[in-house]
């Protein structure tokens, strides 16, 4: 019973939280937090000599505090009262989680550009990282459809995976995880140096989940054709883990990612992922986002399966 109410509820309650509210912009977030400490960090640290051996340990020390510290905080709250462990549990869980807020996006996102696409422009800015200032339609939708597979994996199944292997603690230490990588993981001048061990963790931290998240992908869309495809694709991208989920979606709707993009000033020149440059519609929008909401429940089954097995496994032999 005590499995149910530590582990199932909070998943349930964080969960089902995050679906009908998304980020509400009023309710203060904890990954702002995070992101305060790491420029804090960054300001004093990364500067001078030995900045790959300061980056490391600045990355290294605030993952271990985030477990640990809530790890103490969550046992210390169960003893107490068990339900009141669970609450602080569930409330976690909800801010870890990032799939509402983004679905969201994406859908204003095609909706603006159907009306202008100086609208559909400033929308996307919201959510991806490349210059949206020369976007034409098409590649505004695909800038969209690819952030909303890439945060499938990142924002929702890593999560919720080491949700599974290490219960809040470890979800909360992947969003530190992310949260550096997404600040200081860039192979430019500034953060070459200081990022490079944040950087390398998150490619770590993410190899099964974006793997899993192309896997569950293909099997919520019943294409199961589409996994040669992204055996084809997926390495095409320049993470190693990106290019799964975005070739899931990419073959599922069988249509093409990536191309050229201007970040930070220069163009890159990213590989295409598919070969057919067919324009994309509001049904591919509806699909995408059919196929990220059936995604996130099976992980969650398997969450909840996983949980079940673990603890029966514990009990017979302990």
């Amino acid at each position: 019973m005590d499995e149910i109410i530590t582990i199932i509820l909070p998943l349930l309650i964080g969960w089902s939280a995050d679906m009908l509210l998304g980020d509400p912009q009023w309710l203060p977030h904890p990954i702002i937090g995070f992101g305060k400490i790491i420029s804090w960090g960054e300001r004093k640290l990364n500067h001078k000599n030995k900045r790959k051996l300061k980056g490391a340990l600045f990355s290294l020390l605030l993952i271990a505090l985030t477990f640990g510290i809530t790890y103490i905080f969550i046992l210390f709250l169960n003893r107490i009262h068990l339900y009141l462990g669970t609450l602080i549990s569930s409330i976690i869980v909800f801010y870890c989680l990032a799939g509402k807020t983004l679905i969201t996006e994406v859908k204003n996102t095609f909706l603006a550009v159907n009306e202008s696409l100086e609208f559909g422009r400033i929308h996307v800015s919201r959510i991806v990282g490349r210059d949206t200032s020369q976007l034409n339609e098409q590649q505004i939708k695909t800038a969209a459809l690819e952030t909303l597979s890439e945060n499938l994996s990142d924002g929702v199944i890593a999560p919720l995976f080491w949700y599974m292997l290490l219960g809040v603690p470890g979800m909360l230490a992947y969003k530190m995880i992310n949260t550096l990588d997404s600040m200081i993981g860039y192979k430019n001048e500034r953060y070459k140096e200081f990022g490079c061990w944040a950087a390398r963790i998150d490619d770590v931290v993410n190899y099964i989940p974006s793997r899993l998240t192309s896997f569950m992908m293909v099997i919520v869309s019943g294409k199961l054709s589409v996994f040669s495809f992204i055996r084809k694709y997926s390495r095409q991208h320049a993470s190693p883990n990106s290019g799964y989920p975005e070739a899931a979606l990419a073959g599922i709707l069988n249509c093409q990612f990536g191309g050229p993009n201007i970040y930070f000033g220069k163009i890159v020149d990213k590989p295409y992922i598919g070969d057919n440059p067919k324009i994309l519609t509001m049904q591919d929008m509806k699909t995408a986002i059919s196929i990220n909401h059936r995604s996130e429940a099976l992980m969650v089954f398997l969450v909840i399966g996983f949980s079940l097995i673990l603890q029966s496994i514990i009990k017979l032999l302990f």
